[in-house]
């Protein structure tokens, strides 16, 4: 039997379900965030002809990709099925991938770390805040590689190690509060060991302020964004803690606001030509000069 991993995987599902009808309500951070790298995009040449927005959730990003790129065809991939706003039909989602651009996006149940479509398949793999929810990141940066395209670009942001620092910080009780994150230079790395070529990684600090520590649990759970850290403390948390937490959090009150911090980590990279093939023998090509 394997040992368990950081992240309870099914509580991450489950959150989210549980979130999906109102979540559109709840999810302006993703979608300031996600505004946000659709603005890094005017620094970048690419004409997908197929895109995938893994973590697609509401599907909410799909429609500003096709009005960039009105060439493509859209999918969008959520591993929470409710979170998706049709129900796929039976298969039909594999007619859509060898078409040409079809009307609408197309959405599927999947997980990002096991995608269910063949090599080079997309001209764009999109992520906005998924990376973070995973146990690993390296096998959903390696599904991403596979179904890209030669020349194609992976773009996408998760949250870094400072995300919430001030809610970890105020438990003093030894269990897992808020999501486990990784810093941006391991991303980098990550990419690169993945086969990627020229990443680009950045950062920046989104701080929101809240009138209690109760409205911003609140506005966390409403998104989904619980703790699903196996390390997390499985029973009730005893009123003696929370006190100990709603004092420590007050100290850090300023002009009679709560700061909650965001550390917002952006990248991308592009999937270059084979160098090996996949038993380790070297790509030699040679250039018609006639």
């Amino acid at each position: 039997m394997s040992a368990p991993g950081f992240v309870d995987a099914g509580r991450v599902r489950r959150s989210f379900a549980r979130v999906a009808p109102d979540y559109g309500k709840a999810d302006f951070l993703a979608r300031e965030i996600d505004r946000r790298m659709l603005e890094r995009l005017d620094y970048v040449r690419v004409a997908p002809s197929r895109i995938v927005d893994l973590g697609c959730s509401r599907g909410a990003t799909l429609a500003a990709l096709r009005e960039r790129y009105p060439q493509a065809s859209a999918l969008g991939v959520d591993f929470a099925g409710p979170m998706l706003p049709t129900a796929p039909a039976s298969a039909a989602w594999r007619r859509w991938l060898p078409g040409v651009a079809s009307a609408r996006p197309a959405f599927i149940a999947a997980d990002a770390c096991k995608l269910p479509f063949r090599p080079a398949s997309f001209g764009l793999v999109w992520s906005n805040l998924l990376l973070h929810w995973l146990d690993d990141p390296a096998p959903a940066l390696a599904e991403a590689h596979r179904v890209l395209e030669t020349g194609g670009l992976l773009m996408f942001s998760t949250l870094g190690p400072d995300t919430l620092r001030e809610l970890r910080e105020s438990f003093v009780d030894g269990y897992a509060h808020v999501q486990r994150t990784i810093d941006m230079h391991d991303l980098g790395d990550l990419l690169v060991a993945c086969g990627f070529a020229d990443p680009v990684m950045d950062m920046e600090i989104v701080t929101l302020t809240y009138d209690s520590l109760d409205a911003l649990l609140a506005e966390l759970r409403a998104a989904g964004s619980i703790c699903a850290m196996n390390a997390r403390r499985r029973g009730l948390t005893g009123r003696a803690v929370w006190d100990e937490v709603r004092r420590r959090y007050e100290d850090r009150r300023r002009d009679g606001r709560l700061p909650a911090t965001f550390e917002v980590v952006y990248g991308h990279a592009w999937k270059a030509a084979a160098k090996t093939t996949a038993d380790g023998r070297a790509i030699i090509r040679f250039a018609d000069r006639r």
